[in-house]
Formats: structure tokens, sequence, C-alpha cells
């Protein structure tokens, strides 16, 4: 059986998809037609409902609970991994609702982080999350929300943090933070989709045990330019014991964050049976 699957190049992601995409782990009859995209994209696929399963970010998983059901393996929640807000010189947290602000994508957890810190902030732009650190230094916008590997790179290039919005939403919700999903469309038979999860958790605790192998082919080929030590703090920091199951603790957050979501935009109807298998 041929499924579409999609996820980002960013290494988090091929290192979680690598053993079971590359043939290292016993995939049955299921084979798999990969699809690598920024997160943006995969989220505007979803909203279409284009790939059988794709990752996503939790901010718009909202918005397609009639289409898609959410896996427990294979994505990113944990503590101290959210975005942080940034600006080119020094500035207090209470003059940015007067700024011009990119955001990484419209329908991302980074924005509805910000929008919870920030609610009153009307001047956005959304970008693509790599551009964001050179529209901050070339003065196209006032401030940006970074994520993903510019984490570790910001300070470097001379930018300042104003706020870590997942700091923020710890202290708020008392939550881990859901940041990436991997969803399955609610056309594929529950069996199946059982299957993909298991395979998915297989792959994951794959990687782990072959840790800095992966590194070496898969990883590397699509991070691009970014320096080893970068890819390792990136996986380090966004694969973690969420990646191979939610647990009821990780489910639960993302309940909360459904909850703020409804909160910030009262008209949303979330469909009854968002996961796969509820823990």
């Amino acid at each position: 059986m041929r499924l579409t699957l999609g996820f980002s190049p960013c290494p988090n992601d091929t290192f979680i998809f690598d053993a079971l995409v590359n043939g290292k782990i016993d995939t049955g009859a299921y084979q798999f037609d990969v699809v690598l995209e920024d997160v943006q994209t995969l989220n505007e696929w979803a909203l279409q409902g284009k790939l059988a399963i794709s990752k996503i970010s939790y901010g718009v998983l909202p918005l397609i609970t009639e289409r898609y059901q959410l896996l427990n393996a294979g994505g990113a929640l944990g503590k101290g991994v959210g975005p942080l807000l940034i600006t080119k010189t020094p500035t207090a947290a209470e003059a940015i609702n007067e700024m011009r602000i990119a955001i990484p994508g419209q329908n991302t957890t980074a924005h509805l982080l910000f929008s919870l810190a920030y609610p009153n902030a009307g001047n956005k732009v959304f970008k693509v999350f790599h551009e964001i650190e050179s529209a901050v230094l070339n003065g196209e916008v006032d401030a940006g929300v970074i994520i993903h590997e510019n984490r570790f790179t910001y300070a470097q290039k001379g930018l300042h943090k104003v706020m870590d919005l997942g700091d923020h939403w710890e202290q708020v919700t008392g939550s881990p933070i859901p940041l990436g999903g991997i969803v399955v469309r609610k056309d594929i038979n529950s069996t199946i989709a059982k299957d993909l999860d298991a395979m998915i958790t297989a792959s994951v605790d794959y990687a782990y045990k072959h840790h800095y192998a992966a590194l070496a082919d898969y990883v590397v080929c699509h991070a691009q330019e970014m320096e080893p030590a970068v890819m390792r703090q990136h996986i380090d920091l966004y694969v973690n014991d969420y990646s191979l199951s939610l647990g009821a603790k990780g489910q639960a957050a993302v309940q909360t964050l459904l909850q703020v979501y409804q909160q910030q935009h009262p008209a949303t109807i979330l469909a009854n049976d968002i996961f796969l298998t509820k823990l």
C-alpha cells in the first residue's frame, strides 16, 4: 500500500523519519511517497487534505480536526523548546504592540503563543521561518518570532531576545508546549493508521539507538549549511519521549492548546475524535 507522507527537512523530522522512509525498519506492505516541505506549506496542504500523513504545526490542528486525527508518535512537544521573540536592538516588552512583527506562518504554534503573550499586537507579517532573522536585521520588520535552529544562532548575529514565548506559555498554562504533531487523514482505515503510528514509534526508537550514525546521511543532506553541532542541538531539543508517544500528559497539553485557541477564536468547532488513540 502506498501512502503520501509529508514532513519538514529540519533535523528533528529527518532524524525521526529516517528509518521509516529509508528501509531501516520493517514497514511490511507499506510504502511511502515522501514530500519534504517547510511546515507552513504542510499546514496549508493539511487545510486542503492533500497528504495522507503529515507533519503539522499544532497551531493549525484546530482547523483540521474534521479531516485529520492526531497520531501519538513523531511530534515535538516539551519544556524549554518554544519560540523566541527577538529584535535588532534591546527592546522593552511593552513596546512590542506598536511594532511590525514577523511571524513564521499564520496557522502555527508560534503565532498562537505570540498572540497569547501579545493579544493587542496587530501589525504582523507572515514569513517562512528561515527568513525572519534577515528581515529583522535589514529593518524590514521591527521584531520577529524565531523557531528551530534560529534559537541557537540569533545571538551570534547580534540580535536580542525580548521574550521566550514558550516560557510564557508554560507559566500561564503549566503545560509543556505542543509545537508540531503528525496527523493522518480520517479516510485512512483505523487499523492502517495504528500501524503507521507504531512504525513511527519504531523509527524514533531506531534513531535513538543509532543517534549519531543517523546524522551522517539523511539528516545532513537535508540540513543544508547547518553546522553538525547545531543539528545535534536541534535534535536534542525537539526529539524526546513525547516523540515516541504523547502519552496522557502530552494529550492533555494538546487539549490545553486547543482550549487557548478557542478562547482566541470563539467560533471554532472541534471534532470529538481528535486523537487516534485516547491515552
